[in-house]
């Protein structure tokens, strides 16, 4: 399927509050160490020095600090700041591939990732320069130190594909693909960071649960089904922003090219798609067997304190600016949104639709320099830039022990 194949966009939208929709089933509840654990945190991205300035300051605006704080509510105030600081890590990064300078260019971003897993690979290296891995390397430091070694073994796997997958997501945007929806929403729990946060929930509450325990099948849709909970009203309240951003990777354009259908059908079916699968949440849950009276206690903490994530996570869609520029969508069952213009920093792709009232010929600069050469001079950028992030990585070698 292919971006060419969207309809072309309405002028407005309406959306549902998907909080509510939640709300009966997943707990919400605020952590107290919240502005503590986000003034160190703060702090500690700052001196990354990823951005500076305005960006800096926008990017610390959607306060990933306050997502937190509803996301690891009975974390103490150092797991917080951990949890904060991975927020700062994984936004960040999810922008360099969504929207920054690595967008819809997979050789770079797997330069990126090859570096960061060689963090995760070599923890007692020296921080590399890249200043994304850099973070990594903090927060896996700050993760081995009270997590278990279960609880390492999948953080170490879930960024492993995490990362993976942006790089196949990158591969999409540069060829204009758009996936099925049954593999986007597979491609999707990875691409969100799913079983990174499942494996951060455990940490931030340093639980030990045997590995046993998560290979059971119950568990195995529990987890499925409360990523794809999180994540389709990701894709439901982000899309707007991303195809401003000519970003078209959304299970919203992946139901609208499938079905054929216009832009509010396909946000109205995701939202009944969320709705079911809320139900079968449910119904796994009920079906979740004894592993003996301390392990359920465990258990029983983790699958609260999962829940409470799900539920932080979908408030904080609609408290953040990051998805809807100031509009006063909070509290509110539905609400009208626009659909955004294109911006002009956005890279131009002629398949990207428009809206229905400005579907015009618009003009354009001729250049004199062939097409061609432009591209390759581009692709030369971009080796040149690889080659200096693999030149300034970390040598491997052997793993230290654990201190």
């Amino acid at each position: 399927m292919s971006v060419q194949q969207l309809r072309p966009f309405p002028t407005h939208f309406r959306l549902k509050n998907l909080a509510n929709a939640t709300s009966p089933v997943f707990e919400f509840k605020l952590n107290p160490h919240q502005e503590a654990a986000a003034q160190a945190a703060n702090a500690w991205f700052k001196r990354r020095n990823v951005y500076s300035g305005t960006k800096q300051q926008r990017f610390l605006s959607h306060r990933f600090d306050v997502y937190a704080g509803m996301s690891f509510p009975d974390a103490d105030v150092d797991h917080l700041q951990t949890c904060i600081a991975f927020f700062f890590w994984a936004f960040s990064f999810d922008d360099l591939s969504d929207e920054g300078a690595l967008q819809s260019k997979p050789d770079a971003v797997q330069v990126g990732v090859d570096i960061s897993m060689d963090v995760l690979r070599n923890p007692d290296a020296p921080a590399p320069d890249f200043a994304y891995a850099a973070m990594l390397h903090d927060i896996w430091r700050r993760f081995r130190a009270t997590a278990s070694p279960g609880a390492c073994n999948r953080f170490f796997h879930a960024v492993e594909s995490w990362m993976n997958s942006q790089v196949e997501q990158a591969r999409n945007r540069s060829t204009d693909e758009i996936p099925s929806v049954e593999s986007f929403i597979v491609l999707r729990r990875r691409t969100i960071g799913g079983p990174i946060v499942e494996a951060m929930v455990e940490y931030s509450l340093d639980l030990q649960i045997p590995e046993h325990i998560w290979n059971h099948p119950v568990l195995q849709e529990m987890s499925k089904a409360v990523i794809d909970i999180m994540t389709w009203p990701n894709d439901l309240c982000s899309f707007n922003k991303e195809q401003a951003d000519g970003d078209f990777q959304n299970l919203v354009f992946c139901i609208m090219i499938e079905r054929d259908t216009d832009l509010q059908s396909a946000v109205d079916i995701l939202t009944d798609m969320l709705a079911q699968r809320i139900a079968d949440y449910v119904r796994y849950k009920a079906q979740l067997p004894s592993f003996g009276p301390e392990l359920d206690a465990e258990l029983a903490r983790y699958n609260k304190a999962i829940e409470q994530y799900t539920q932080g996570t979908i408030v904080w869609y609609y408290r953040s600016p990051r998805y809807f520029r100031g509009q006063d969508v909070l509290g509110k069952p539905e609400v009208i949104i626009p659909v955004y213009k294109r911006a002009p920093s956005a890279p131009g792709k002629e398949s990207a639709p428009k809206t229905l009232t400005s579907w015009k010929a618009e003009p354009y600069i001729s250049l004199s320099v062939p097409s061609s050469l432009v591209r390759a001079s581009l692709f030369l950028v971009s080796i040149f830039a690889c080659l200096y992030y693999v030149s300034s990585a970390p040598s491997i070698g052997p793993r230290a022990p654990v201190s």
